[in-house]
């Protein structure tokens, strides 16, 4: 279904850097740019499921893929 194109390395900062932002989301709640912290659920998703529709549209892969 979705082509793996996001490397162990990407993916694991995408992991953070999404639990990160989402984070601050319930960490501040009075802050105005709480809402933006909402972006954090995009890089959570592609890192989990390890496929970027970005990458894919781009032609790039961070993935380690054998070649034949």
């Amino acid at each position: 279904m979705l082509k793996t194109n996001v490397g162990a390395v990407d993916r694991a900062v995408r992991i953070v850097a999404g639990l990160i932002l989402l984070a601050l989301f319930w960490l501040y709640p009075a802050a105005p740019w709480r809402m933006f912290a909402l972006v954090g659920i995009i890089p959570l998703v592609t890192g989990l499921i390890g496929s970027c529709p970005l990458y894919s549209m781009l032609g790039l892969s961070t993935c380690p893929a054998k070649r034949r």
